[in-house]
C-alpha cells in the first residue's frame, strides 16, 4: 500500500480516535507529506509502506538535516526535525496496529535536544510587576487578575484566554482546564488570585461569558457569545511585557515565563517533580525535568547550610 494513501487514514484516526487538536493534525500532515516528498526523491518512485526501512530512514534523516525551508530560506532546527520523526513514528505505530507491513517504529531514535535555559521570575519580581498595576480602572483590575492567575495556577496563555466566567470556582479556588491533547487537568489558585478575579468581575457591567475581555466598547454586533471581545494570546503577551518593563525587569518576560516561575517556585519550596508534572499537565516527566537545573542555587544553599565543613 502506498504511504500517501495511508496518511489521510492516519490523520482521521488522530482526529476521531485519539482526539488530537486540529493544529496537531495540520502539523502531522505537513511532516508526513514532507517525508513522502523526500522518500520519493530517494527511491525515485512512489513509496509504499513496505519500503520504509532503517536505511531509508537514515537517508531521510540526512536529507531532513540539510532540508532548506522554501519559505524561510534556512535549515530545519533539531527540534523541528524531531517533530518530523515523532510524526513518522506515530504513523508507523498506526500501521502496525492495522497489521500493515512496515518498519518497527521503535527503531526510530529521536535526536538529542539541547533545550534552551528556562527563564523565570523570583517571587519578589512578580510582586514588583503587580505593584505597577493601577487597579483603579477596570483594565487594571483585569491585568492584575491575569498576572496573578498565570503565576498562581501555572496556566498556559491558551488556557487562560479560553476561560469563561462559569469555568472558575472562586470560592473553592479550583477549576478544570482542557490543555494540550484535549486533556483535562485541575487548576488550583491562591486566595489572592481568586480575590483579584472577583474584583475584576465585580467591576464589569456586561454579561458576556468570557472571563477576560479586551477594552473594546463596540457592542453593536449580533454575536452574544463574547468571543469577539475575548483577549488574544498576543494581547496577554503585551500586558505581561508592559508590567515587566515598568518593574525594571531586563530579561524577556512572557506569559510562559510566569508558568515557568510557577513550576520553579513549587520545586524550590519542596514540591516533588511528579506533583509539578501533574499541575503543569505534562504528559512526560522528562518535560518537567527542564526545571530541575534552575533549582541548583537552592540545592547549593541546602549544601552550605547542612554539610559539615572540614577544618
Amino acid at each position: 500500500m502506498y504511504v500517501s494513501d495511508l496518511i489521510e487514514d492516519f490523520l482521521e484516526h488522530l482526529e476521531i480516535e485519539s482526539g488530537r487538536s486540529k493544529k496537531t493534525i495540520e502539523n502531522y500532515r505537513l511532516y508526513l507529506y514532507r517525508f513522502v516528498e523526500i522518500a520519493t526523491e530517494i527511491l525515485d518512485r512512489d513509496i509504499k509502506a513496505a519500503d520504509i526501512n532503517p536505511e531509508l530512514i537514515r537517508k531521510y534523516r540526512l536529507k531532513l538535516n540539510r532540508y532548506e525551508s522554501p519559505t524561510h530560506d534556512k535549515n530545519l532546527t533539531t527540534i523541528t526535525q524531531s517533530y518530523h520523526l515523532i510524526a513518522l513514528r506515530g504513523f508507523l505505530k498506526y500501521l502496525a496496529k492495522r497489521q500493515i507491513d512496515s518498519m518497527d517504529p521503535s527503531l526510530i531514535e529521536l535526536p538529542h535536544i539541547i533545550r534552551k535555559q528556562v527563564t523565570f521570575l523570583h517571587f519578589d519580581e512578580v510582586e514588583d510587576m503587580l505593584d505597577q498595576i493601577d487597579t483603579s480602572t477596570e483594565s487594571g483590575l483585569r491585568d492584575r487578575a491575569i498576572i496573578e492567575l498565570l503565576y498562581s495556577g501555572g496556566l498556559r496563555v491558551s488556557e487562560l484566554i479560553a476561560l469563561n466566567r462559569d469555568s472558575i470556582n472562586l470560592e473553592r479556588r479550583e477549576f478544570v482546564v482542557r490543555g494540550k491533547g484535549s486533556k483535562d487537568r485541575p487548576i488550583f489558585i491562591s486566595e489572592s488570585a481568586a480575590d483579584r478575579v472577583a474584583e475584576y468581575l465585580g467591576a464589569r457591567e456586561d454579561s458576556l461569558p468570557a472571563l477576560f475581555l479586551n477594552n473594546s466598547k463596540n457592542l453593536n454586533t449580533v454575536d452574544t457569545s463574547g468571543n469577539y471581545r475575548r483577549l488574544t494570546p498576543r494581547s496577554v503577551e503585551r500586558i505581561v511585557e508592559k508590567y515587566a518593563r515598568m518593574a525594571g525587569i531586563t530579561k524577556h518576560v512572557s506569559p510562559h515565563t510566569l508558568r515557568h516561575s510557577f513550576a520553579t517556585d513549587l520545586l524550590m519550596n519542596g514540591a516533588d517533580l511528579r506533583s509539578v508534572q501533574s499541575l503543569l499537565g505534562h504528559a512526560d516527566v522528562s518535560t518537567t525535568q527542564i526545571y530541575t537545573h534552575v533549582t541548583d542555587q537552592h540545592l547549593k544553599e541546602i549544601h552550605d547550610r547542612f554539610h559539615s565543613e572540614t577544618k
